[in-house]
């Protein structure tokens, strides 16, 4: 009998605790935290550590840092990245391998970031895009390089 009324003594100070909290905060806001997300979808930033989805960034002169390793692909516990690499040879005689497409299926993504972890040439990156709702499954597959898009010639 004793630990009966010592729960229901426990539960009656944890919902005043509680809702002395709210009530603070409704009297007394401070910094609003809350988005109003549609209204404000052009100034919507969202955090460094956000992950939205998985891009493949190019400078202006369209070159990435991909090296066409597939170690990404390997990794990639539900198989949501495609490497397609071609091996060219260089002037020197070496043979040098270049990506033909780096194929990105969104729909399969768990967002675990291990290709962005274990690329060695940092060339995947986490975007700040987030609204993916598309009528058609076949959006969500993409191409991360750009068409007519080369390496950097530092990247080994």
């Amino acid at each position: 009998i004793y630990r009966y009324f010592a729960y229901i003594f426990r539960g009656g100070k944890s919902l005043l605790i509680g809702m002395s909290l709210a009530g603070r905060y409704f009297f007394s806001p401070r910094a609003i935290v809350t988005q109003q997300y549609p209204e404000n979808r052009k100034k919507l930033k969202m955090f460094d550590r956000f992950k939205g989805e998985v891009i493949m960034p190019h400078d202006a002169n369209n070159q990435h840092r991909c090296t066409g390793c597939g170690i990404c692909e390997g990794n990639c516990p539900n198989g949501s990245i495609e490497v397609i690499s071609d091996r060219i040879e260089t002037p020197e005689g070496k043979k040098k391998r270049i990506i033909d497409k780096h194929i990105y299926h969104l729909s399969m993504c768990t967002f675990c970031g291990l290709c962005i972890k274990t690329c060695p040439s940092e060339a995947l990156v986490w975007s700040q895009k987030f609204e993916h709702a598309v009528f058609d499954r076949s959006k969500l597959t993409k191409i991360l390089n750009k068409p007519g898009s080369y390496i950097i010639k530092d990247v080994e």
